[in-house]
Parts: structure tokens; sequence; C-alpha cells
């Protein structure tokens, strides 16, 4: 009886690269099926915000709030925290850095899954942004 013989393997060290675009954190497989772990991979562009871009974005989430303000059930908080960038933003000579900081932590998270999630989120990011 004949047996068929068995095709060589391929090396599993040779295989071709793989593209990671965007911002990588999970364990990824080339085209050989070798795992490739421990990638990360991030942009960051600094100095690329200044405090014009910040108002803008702050007045665009502003007009959210008001335009969702029904839906929304932090409203008030939310407008609040607008208010204090405002105010921060308007003496850029001593900016209440601690305060924007918080904002632009706490920011995603109250707008998380609402109408003013994407403004408020680009809002947080723009002054972190700005404060780096």
């Amino acid at each position: 009886m004949v047996v068929g013989r068995r095709r060589a393997e391929r090396d599993p060290d040779h295989g071709s690269g793989i593209s990671v675009g965007g911002n990588n954190n999970a364990p990824l497989q080339n085209v050989v099926g070798q795992s490739i772990s421990n990638i990360h991979q991030s942009a960051s562009i600094q100095g690329a915000v200044d405090i014009d871009a910040v108002r803008g974005l702050l007045a665009a989430f502003r007009a959210d709030i008001d335009r969702n303000a029904a839906d929304l059930r932090n409203a008030t908080v939310l407008r609040a925290m607008a208010d204090t960038v405002d105010t921060s933003l308007a003496t850029p000579d001593a900016p209440q850095v601690g305060t924007l900081r918080g904002i632009a932590q706490a920011l995603p998270a109250l707008v998380v899954g609402t109408a003013v999630q994407q403004g408020g989120e680009a809002l947080a990011n723009a002054i972190g942004d700005l404060l780096s």
C-alpha cells in the first residue's frame, strides 16, 4: 500500500509582514498563523491644539447640550463644566490646569451613550492635548 506524501511544511519563521494601523492593543496574527503579541501602536500630535480650537469645540458642545437638553440626565452638570472650561480659557495666563484636567478626565464618562458623546469626547481630548 502506497501512502501519499505529505507536503513539506513552510518554515514557521518566514512570513509576510503585516500593516498595523490606528491604535491597536490586541494580539494580532500574521498570514502564516504565528501569534504576534505585545504590539502597541498609537499616534500623538503634540502642540496641534490651541485655545481657539478648544473654544470652537466648546461652542459646538454647548450647542449640542442645548439641542439635546431634554434627553440629557446631566445637562446641568455638563453646562457647569462648559462654563468652567470657558472661564479658565478666558484667563490663559493663569488657567486652572487641575480643574481642566479633571474635566477632561470626567467628561467622557458623563457623555457616554448620549447624543452629546462625540462632542464631549472631542472637547475632553482637546483639553487634554492643550494641557500636555
